[in-house]
């Protein structure tokens, strides 16, 4: 087997899931901003170790599925490295060490510069990091992936939401604010909702392969159910956090649409497959549209 290129490398590390793991940082960095508590040296740092985490969790997921028997032929996706043969199962679980080294090194100078030291408070985060470091590998590796039993959603929701922007705020603010809880979970829905998209496009394959996810469970009808009620509820989250606010812009309202248009499309579409990069980048403009709304 040849050596795996650099860009063999670059399209395992599946750098367009970077934008929706970026949204609960840069929604943190904006909330931060708007209570006057931002600091780049935090947001450069998160933005670092959120990017090794990701790229952790392709890895991993590439070298679990391709162990349980997920990426098969029949697999409607993008095909994955191990896979398509370019990388050996080897080979992917040495790029998975690298990247648990090198995402624990980045928290670790994230949580030291925030904390500035060895306080209670960088402890609990440090915790907070590893389990991050291990929801990503065990999501699809291991002798029981929780991906394989329907829990990806809610590791999802979580991480990509509560913790992602509640756990970053925590990090300028050293506090906790329960008005930004409700835009810390729109962000995990709308997360929730890029899997979901990928779990309806899997869902025949993941059935063969003995992958129990949400649609798999559900069926296609009721996933798609399941799809508009984490739309709309991160809708009816953001709604409910701007009134709360006072002066905020209303920057945030175009993104309304285009969640909206993804529902529609999904429900309307046998293969969802076009509308997961737009929903990931409909999540990012959601971000940005509101921390625009907050901040101008």
């Amino acid at each position: 087997m040849r050596s795996p290129s650099f860009k063999d490398w670059l399209g395992a590390a599946r750098l367009r899931t970077l934008p929706l793991a970026l949204s609960s940082i840069i929604l943190a960095g904006f909330l931060a901003a708007y209570k006057g508590f931002f600091n780049w040296s935090i947001f450069i740092l998160a933005f670092c170790t959120t990017v090794s985490l990701q790229v952790l969790s392709n890895f991993a997921n590439d070298y679990g599925d391709s162990q349980n028997g997920a990426d098969s032929k029949e697999r409607v996706g993008p095909a994955r490295a191990v896979q398509a043969g370019v990388i050996s199962q080897k080979q992917m679980l040495g790029a998975v060490k690298l990247f648990v080294l090198i995402s624990l090194l980045l928290g670790l100078g994230l949580i030291y510069i925030a904390f500035g030291g060895f306080t209670t408070n960088f402890f609990i985060f440090l915790s907070i990091g590893i389990s991050a470091i291990l929801a990503a590998y065990f999501y699809t590796a291991g002798s029981r992936p929780y991906g394989y039993v329907g829990f990806g959603d809610l590791s999802v929701f979580i991480f990509f939401g509560l913790v992602g922007v509640l756990g970053s705020y925590f990090l300028y603010s050293q506090s906790f604010e329960s008005d930004i809880i409700l835009p810390a979970i729109a962000c995990g829905l709308l997360a929730t909702g890029v899997l979901n998209i990928n779990n309806i496009r899997d869902l025949e394959s993941d059935q063969a392969a003995g992958k129990h996810t949400i649609p798999v469970k559900l069926g296609r009808k009721k996933a798609i159910l399941y799809h508009w009620a984490l739309l709309l509820g991160s809708i009816f989250c953001t709604i409910f956090f701007v009134k709360s606010q006072e002066n905020i812009s209303l920057y945030y309202l175009i993104s309304f649409p285009l969640i909206l248009l993804n529902g529609f499309q999904v429900s309307k579409n046998p293969n969802p497959d076009p509308y997961l990069k737009t929903l990931a980048l409909t999540s990012l403009a959601y971000v940005v549209l509101l921390g625009l709304s907050l901040t101008h």
